[in-house]
């Protein structure tokens, strides 16, 4: 039988666990001699290498002294925990990584706190030991208190902590003495992390990830619970609503490397691929054909925020992608289903084209906004809202803890900002010249506030925050106060009429962009919407004065990226997606029914 140990890296965002899986990767010789491997092997989407952050687990696995080991590499943002949980499940033992000098944050309280419950045995490892005015034995004494507060057990408070850094590829059990490569790391992964016990009897294996292959279609991952699987063989799936389906597995793989390999038979411990079997969801149970037994489903989190989902019915519908209709959006949200499962999509009644589509948080949903963009849909999205809920006869909202880390300097800034926003003080932590600040806020408060906090500490802020609880409605929170620059009519900008309206506010447009009647073109600098006419050109006359004749100045718009704009936009706005461009606009587009519309709204 093979040995083999299965361990999921954990960590908050940034702090390196893809670098360290790409290193240990290359430790287990996975890469010939001279092949490319900069950069994360890993974060195999381009939407991941952007920005630097891991959305999907991965799974890899490598070979160490004879040992398999299956490494689960997870993300670290909030918004994708219940990527986390679900991978936990199939680890016996768990890299917890910290930064040598930020030490634990939000997320990895989070993540630790979901490992100790199942009963993972940690290794911490403390990354980036390179870092100038790193700190990494007060960060281990962190770590040790944070178990403390989690209510780790006496086993899991022994754990061994290892240094290095995993950019320069070494670890060691001294951060002052660098070693050449990680072998101390994975021979610590070998002597600490148990083997996965090994349970005779019928077959069970529960389905915790998903994969998708354009030819196969759906593909259930997961960890074999007890018994054997085998190529070929007739089983049970125990659905979570308690129903059973009589099938056949098509192929079983297991991972080697970053791939999969078709094998016979899998035995109890190790982690498979399931190819062929049908309408499976996340949490069931793969189980024998004649007497299967279901084990206890994996609880997902529950959605926090919504947004309206329209197809795009702007003037300049159908110009740049290749999927806009009702249809093709719809059966694209629908099919993202059967692979994220934080999300869930509701159909508005009495229409055919809109959609509720829920999430973990903004940049959960819009990571799916960028995706489909850049698969060719047009799309339109309303404003971020949070999803209340009803406890004990009250409103609740959802409730998160946020942590910023900034400049002394800055401290109070911070603490106004958030307390307007229904935000309360829970502690302060001097670190040498940066404090940390934690407060427990509506999620709603969230939602613009990262932009803020950057300008108001310039650039220096350090964000973090995660799902707490439901608590009871804090009250209103006082969202953007300027009102929009709307444009006119349709035509093309010119830099003539942008420059006399200069004073008015800021543009997010440039001279020589298309824009339409309705469109947000800018900022106004009062709270009153303001409709301006930017497609209005100089007239030319044969008469020439040096006096009058003067220069049009032009200011760079400012650029949002997505997230700004679903954060920017007021509940009578859309922004409009398309693959190459993204515009926000009024719902109601005509100035006339928008007046119409305020006045019924006012009486």
């Amino acid at each position: 039988m093979q040995d083999i140990r299965n361990v999921a890296v954990i960590a908050h965002v940034d702090h390196g666990k893809t670098t360290l899986v790409d290193k240990m990767l290359l430790a287990g010789k996975l890469f010939r001699d001279g092949q490319d491997e900069s950069g994360e092997v890993l974060d195999s989407n381009d939407l991941e290498r952007e920005r630097g952050i891991t959305i999907l687990s991965k799974n890899v696995s490598m070979k160490w002294k004879g040992v398999k080991i299956n490494i689960l590499d997870t993300p670290g943002h909030s918004d994708f925990g219940g990527e986390v949980e679900r991978v936990l499940n199939m680890a016996d033992g768990c890299l917890l990584l910290v930064d040598a000098f930020e030490g634990p944050m939000p997320q990895t309280r989070f993540v630790l706190q979901k490992a100790l419950k199942l009963g993972l045995k940690p290794i911490v490892v403390v990354n980036k030991v390179d870092k100038p005015n790193c700190r990494p034995e007060k960060v281990a004494e962190m770590v040790f208190d944070l178990m403390c507060d989690l209510n780790a057990t006496e086993d899991q408070l022994e754990f061994p902590v290892v240094y290095g850094s995993a950019k320069q590829g070494w670890m060691g059990p001294d951060w002052k003495k660098p070693t050449g490569n990680i072998d101390y790391l994975l021979d610590k992964i070998l002597e600490v992390i148990p083997a996965p016990k090994r349970l005779e009897g019928t077959p069970q294996l529960l389905i915790t990830s998903l994969d998708y292959s354009t030819y196969t279609g759906r593909i259930a991952v997961g960890r074999v619970r007890r018994g054997t699987l085998k190529d070929g063989m007739n089983v049970t799936v125990c659905h979570r609503d308690g129903s059973q389906e009589k099938c056949k597995i098509g192929e079983l793989h297991t991972f080697e490397g970053i791939t999969h390999k078709r094998t016979d038979e899998v035995s109890s411990g190790d982690i498979c691929a399931v190819i062929g079997i049908p309408n499976f969801e996340i949490g069931d149970t793969i189980a024998d054909y004649d007497n299967p037994e279901a084990l206890p489903p994996i609880a997902v989190d529950e959605p926090t925020m919504s947004m309206l989902f329209t197809i795009n019915d702007s003037p300049f519908f159908g110009r740049e992608g290749k999927f806009c209709t009702s249809r093709q959006i719809g059966d694209r949200l629908h099919h993202e289903l059967e692979r994220n499962l934080a999300l869930r999509v509701h159909d508005v009644e009495g229409s055919r084209d809109k959609w509720v589509v829920s999430g973990r948080g903004v940049l959960h949903l819009s990571v799916l906004i960028e995706t489909m963009r850049r698969e060719g849909y047009e799309l339109q999205v309303g404003q971020p809202q949070v999803i209340y809920k009803t406890i004990d006869g009250k409103k609740c909202e959802p409730v998160e803890e946020l942590t910023i880390n900034v400049p002394q300097d800055y401290s109070s800034k911070m603490v106004d900002m958030v307390t307007r926003r229904k935000g309360e003080l829970t502690g302060m932590d001097t670190e040498g010249s940066r404090v940390n600040i934690t407060f427990d806020i509506p999620a709603r408060g969230i939602i613009g506030l990262r932009t803020n906090v950057l300008t108001a500490s310039q650039g220096e802020a350090i964000m973090a925050h995660r799902y707490k609880e439901y608590q009871p409605y804090k009250g209103e929170i006082v969202r953007r106060t300027n009102g929009s620059m709307i444009a006119m009519e349709t035509g093309t900008a010119y830099a003539y009429a942008l420059d006399k309206l200069r004073d008015r506010g800021k543009f997010f447009i440039d001279p020589g962009e298309d824009v339409y009647a309705g469109e947000v073109v800018g900022e106004h600098v009062h709270e009153k919407d303001l409709v301006v006419n930017v497609t209005k050109a100089k007239q030319l006359t044969n008469v020439r004065a040096s006096g009058s004749d003067e220069k049009a100045r032009v200011i760079p718009k400012t650029v949002m990226s997505l997230e700004e704009c679903l954060e920017y936009i007021k509940q009578d706005e859309y922004v409009e997606v398309t693959p190459k461009s993204m515009r926000m606009r009024k719902i109601l587009l005509d100035h006339l029914e928008r007046k119409r519309a305020n006045k019924n709204s006012e009486e």
